[in-house]
């Protein structure tokens, strides 16, 4: 019985120092095909992982990475240094309680926030719901946030300064009734801090909030936060973030107003979160069962993650005919891999974001695009050149 209890406890740390090797050298495959799905299994709800991997993150439980590895990868955008193309998109860290960490990952650029004037609590949980099947998540938040007085406490000593770049997503308070008014806001609490600033109206999650992008609308909310920011010390660049739901005609209406000479802004993200259908938020246990005539009544959230790479890139690639280069775009939708990031480059990104596949992949997804990319783009220079 002892030689049984011993050959258990040998093999129990045996098993304990090779996951804590593994954990510690971001080992790609073992966090995406052992660890993470395991996780999954023992901790089902997708807000309460999200919140336990954002505690990790922000204790530093994460592996170190080098974002300069890749100084072919280096790149100049809105008058900002970035080692290499790939960031953190908003969503993960709301309210600024990991930046630093996620840089250490081996992120170029983090976008913390959703972050609206006051406090909200979001909508109500059950709100993330994981389609692992699809690597896909949907979420139904509602910028749930700390607030702008708390987010900018963290933000404002800039510690970030030489370990990457930072930007704040800004959203607008649920029951506000003045949203551009929120917006205003936010551009005057984080200008003279953040790198840049991301106007988000394409949420699909606060009633009301797209109609923002409607040409009249979206004219007078960027005349209002640009003439804000010209009143700062510092041009922080605006970036407009959309949805990969509207028309050719919306698309063509919101670069109109994107380019004119009174609301020109610095950059848009491309794209949001597609809103969801009855079929997938069924797979994922994110709607009830309802009749076919109450279906289409009710919005179950955004969709992310590998459904949505093909949807943003088409978006992001008529948002490229349409703006002809005269502003920088960042890619966002589906990037799980190097592929990826390269096919939302040639769409016209450049810059691109992921989020999804940190959930899926964990950590070492940071690292592993970014060399991936460089190997693709090494190996494309070096056939051109044979």
């Amino acid at each position: 019985m002892s030689k049984i209890r011993t050959s258990l406890g040998v093999l129990s740390l045996g098993l304990g120092l090779f996951t804590a090797e593994a954990l510690y050298s971001g080992n790609e495959r073992f966090y995406r095909d052992w660890f993470l799905p395991t996780a999954r299994l023992v901790v089902q709800d997708g807000e309460t992982a999200h919140n336990l991997s954002l505690y990790a993150a922000s204790h530093g439980f994460i592996l170190r990475k080098p974002r300069n590895a890749f100084p072919s990868l280096k790149c100049k955008v809105f008058g900002l240094e970035f080692d290499h193309p790939v960031g953190l998109a908003a969503g993960f860290d709301k309210n600024g309680e990991a930046f630093m960490d996620l840089l250490n990952a081996g992120f170029s650029h983090i976008e913390v926030g959703t972050v609206t004037p006051n406090p909200q609590p979001g909508n109500s949980r059950p709100r993330i719901f994981r389609w692992t099947e699809k690597d896909a998540i949907i979420n139904r938040c509602g910028f749930n946030n700390d607030g702008h007085d708390t987010v900018y406490e963290k933000l404002k000593n800039r510690p970030w300064e030489g370990r990457g770049v930072l930007g704040v997503n800004l959203g607008c308070n649920k029951a506000s009734t003045d949203p551009t008014a929120d917006y205003v806001a936010g551009v005057r609490k984080f200008g003279e801090v953040a790198d840049y600033l991301v106007i988000n109206v394409s949420s699909p999650n606060t009633p009301g909030l797209r109609s923002l992008q409607a040409k009249d609308k979206l004219r007078c909310l960027l005349s209002k936060v640009l003439t804000a920011r010209n009143e700062l010390s510092k041009k922080t660049p605006i970036l407009l973030k959309i949805s990969p739901d509207e028309d050719d005609q919306s698309l063509k209406d919101i670069v109109e107003v994107a380019l004119d000479s009174k609301t020109r802004i610095d950059g848009m993200i491309v794209s949001n979160t597609t809103l969801a259908t009855y079929e997938q938020a069924m797979a994922c246990g994110a709607a009830p069962m309802l009749s076919n005539n109450e279906q289409n009544t009710i919005v179950y959230g955004g969709l992310s993650g590998r459904p949505l790479f093909q949807k943003s890139t088409d978006c992001l690639r008529k948002i490229s005919g349409l703006t002809k280069g005269a502003i920088p775009l960042i890619g966002v939708g589906g990037i799980s891999n190097g592929e990826d990031a390269l096919a939302k480059l040639n769409a016209g990104a450049s810059l691109v974001q992921l989020y999804t596949s940190f959930v899926y992949q964990g950590p070492p997804v940071a690292h592993k695009v970014a060399r991936e990319l460089n190997e693709l783009i090494s190996s494309q220079h070096l056939a051109t050149t044979d």
